[in-house]
């Protein structure tokens, strides 16, 4: 499975693990005398450049060792603005090995694009709990591996050891491997700023590495060690999270958020928001998981690597607030003492190139800057506030899932390599089409079933004669069932009515052609079928 693995938490702590969390994350950072620095390095608790000044990560995940032809990728994360990118690598263990070759080539596209590294071993994952998982010592005897494709590059490059090296069993054993991977690369004279992962899976419920960070900290004699807390459905609530960063950020122990999610999974709902609010108001880093090629595409933030095509969690991740595009600052060691700070010049109007009932597809005059122009973002306007529609790396973009026969204003932005972005364009106002005469049927499965839950799927199928592009499937729950999780699209309920918006990948429906939309939800003694459905306001066939 390609997806990331969120084990399920246990959510009850104990006193005595709390505290003692509480009790050593007091202690001062130790005030040994530390090396000079090489590169990137840390300096009372942040993370910094060689010429000292503050680099604050904002980027995201890029599961390049399952995907090693997506050679296209690092260009266009930079192009959304991005200024890191986490490269999932392989020591051979679970997966291919990657090879120096190969990771010389990707610290190459990195600085070929302008973005800071952090390379990691994925096989480690859920050790103790997942049987495949690899040892952190032997991800330290990869990295010394690399020694010589590593040696140079610590203005660019941060070691991430092994992601999510302890799964929910036994976590206190994460500490002594941990500190004893640190003293090896260390030993093996690596210099570059290491990166640790929290063990359950990442997600620290249990508050190991946050009871342990000091020892682990004072474990490295450079003092050039950040921690990683990947965020996943644990963080719920906006006390969780600003609670386990304050306790870092208190004590001058570096952290930063190195995997997160927004999507709502079966174990819970993260609070997507504050993190990044969080990480902005502490100036921390932080990097989404993942760009694209998950089992589960609902974290993908890009739909099949296509930067154009950006999911829901991507415009949230690069356009949303606190979102990349309006806060990522890029590395001065790419462009100097004096970084790009110019805005591109707006955008000209957009035009109608073509559409449709639920579809739209703008054009607009391109934007000029000192520098070049790399993406450009398209909004819709509703009154005094703006909602992000699409985002596109050429003059033109489409937009779907809107309502036939509806009125929209929309306008555009340009962007540039440094994140820079333009006064908005001139807005322009367009009418959708009339719904098309066309016919549908839908199947209805439940293909599991427990007590208190179920899980379905639904198959909409366009038996017209054109195709749909864009829909909205509406039906009612007989017996007060809830959807929990949908994979395929995007629902909403009240009480038993349910909405369901398209996908960005399943938004198009050819003619005599189907998709299929699953999900999880909660039930009562009894789980009737939907009587009706509707697609886009006409009543489908069942089947």
């Amino acid at each position: 499975m390609r997806t990331h693995k969120n084990s399920p938490p246990a959510r009850l702590l104990t006193a005595l693990a709390t505290l003692l969390g509480l009790l050593i994350l007091a202690a001062p950072p130790s005030e040994a005398a530390e090396p000079a620095a090489v590169g990137l390095h840390i300096s009372d608790g942040r993370l910094l450049e060689s010429n000292g000044n503050d680099f604050v990560m904002r980027g995201v995940n890029h599961a390049h060792t399952w995907y090693p032809g997506e050679t296209q990728s690092l260009a266009d994360i930079k192009a959304l603005g991005a200024n890191s990118v986490r490269v999932v690598l392989s020591n051979g263990h679970r997966w291919t090995r990657n090879t120096p070759e190969d990771v010389a080539a990707v610290i190459a596209d990195c600085k070929a694009n302008r973005l800071i590294c952090v390379l990691e071993v994925h096989d480690t994952t859920g050790y103790g709990e997942e049987s495949a998982a690899a040892t952190l010592d032997s991800a330290a005897d990869y990295w010394i591996g690399l020694k010589d494709v590593l040696a140079g590059q610590e203005d660019y490059v941060i070691v991430n050891i092994g992601n999510e090296p302890w799964g929910n069993t036994d976590p206190e054993g994460w500490t002594a491997p941990t500190i004893a991977a640190i003293q090896k690369l260390r030993a093996a004279g690596l210099q570059h700023t290491i990166m640790v992962d929290a063990p359950n899976w990442g997600q620290d419920w249990q508050n190991v590495m946050r009871a342990n960070a000091q020892a682990v900290y004072a474990a490295d004699t450079t003092g050039n060690l950040i921690f990683s807390i990947h965020m996943y459905s644990v963080y719920d609530t906006a006390a969780e999270i600003t609670d386990y960063l304050n306790a870092f950020v208190t004590s001058e122990l570096p952290i930063l958020i190195g995997e997160f999610g927004g999507p709502a999974d079966q174990w819970g709902d993260p609070d997507e928001d504050t993190m990044m609010a969080a990480a902005q108001n502490l100036d921390l880093g932080y990097l989404a998981w993942s760009w694209s090629g998950n089992t589960d595409p609902v974290l993908d933030l890009a739909i099949d690597f296509d930067p154009n095509r950006l999911s829901s969690w991507g415009q949230r991740i690069f356009h949303g607030a606190n979102g990349i595009a309006q806060t990522s600052k890029e590395a001065t060691i790419f462009g100097g003492s004096a970084p790009d700070t110019q805005a591109p010049t707006a955008p000209g109007t957009p035009t109608v190139s073509e559409k449709t009932a639920t579809s739209v597809t703008l054009t607009w005059p391109a934007a000029t800057d000192n520098v070049g122009v790399t993406a450009y973002d398209v909004v819709r306007v509703t009154g005094g506030s703006e909602t992000a529609a699409a985002s596109s790396t050429t003059r033109t973009a489409t937009i779907t899932g809107l309502t036939a026969n509806t009125s929209y204003t929309f306008a555009v932005y340009a962007r540039d390599a440094a994140g820079n972005r333009s006064p908005r364009s001139a807005t322009l106002t367009v009418t959708t089409d009339d719904t098309p005469a066309g016919t549908c049927s839908v199947a209805y499965r439940v293909t599991n079933d427990w007590p208190g839950g179920f899980q379905a799927d639904l198959t909409i199928r366009n038996t017209g004669t054109t195709p749909v592009n864009g829909w909205t499937l509406s039906f009612a729950f007989p017996d007060g069932q809830t959807i929990t999780n949908m994979w395929g699209g995007t629902p909403t309920q009240t009480d038993g009515t349910v909405s369901v918006a398209s996908a960005p990948w399943t938004s198009t429906i050819p003619a005599a052609g189907s998709v299929s939309v699953g999900f999880t939800g909660t039930k009562g003694t009894t789980n009737g079928t939907p009587p009706t459905f509707t697609l886009n306001g006409t009543t489908c066939t069942t089947a």
